[in-house]
């Protein structure tokens, strides 16, 4: 239901290839860096997202989703469940096409607000693991 096939495509393949990446840092360890490196290599500019606006794979970074200066087609969230509510949200406001949020990150009221905002959403999955399939 919040994963469903033709969703997934439609964002992995049809909605732009900007995708803001919040909870992305240098941290190795952490699965953001990870997944935003599979994406770059399957040709979407990632935009790394943190409190620290750090430059990750080369992307300059931003403090907010507000700050990002040029529009984003994707926000991929990394950040706990009672978290994710408020980025989804930021992700509205930003003119953002859909979300994405990652494998555990569970909102359900934050994923009925934006659908109804308009945005494809997908939500406990990951798209590392869906774009290789594609």
């Amino acid at each position: 239901m919040y994963g469903d096939p033709a969703t997934i495509r439609k964002i992995l393949t049809e909605l732009g290839d900007t995708w803001a990446v919040v909870g992305l840092s240098n941290n190795r360890d952490r699965a953001a860096y990870g997944v935003a490196r599979t994406l770059q290599r399957f040709g979407k500019r990632v935009v790394p997202v943190h409190p620290k606006a750090e430059t990750v794979h080369g992307e300059q970074g931003y403090a907010s989703l507000a700050e990002i200066p040029f529009e984003v087609d994707v926000v991929d969230v990394f950040v706990n469940s009672h978290l994710a509510g408020a980025v989804a949200d930021e992700a509205v406001a930003a003119g953002a096409d859909a979300v994405w949020f990652q494998l555990g990150v569970i909102d359900e009221a934050a994923y009925a607000r934006t659908r109804e905002a308009g945005l494809e959403m997908v939500m406990d999955r990951c798209p590392a693991i869906e774009i290789p399939a594609l």
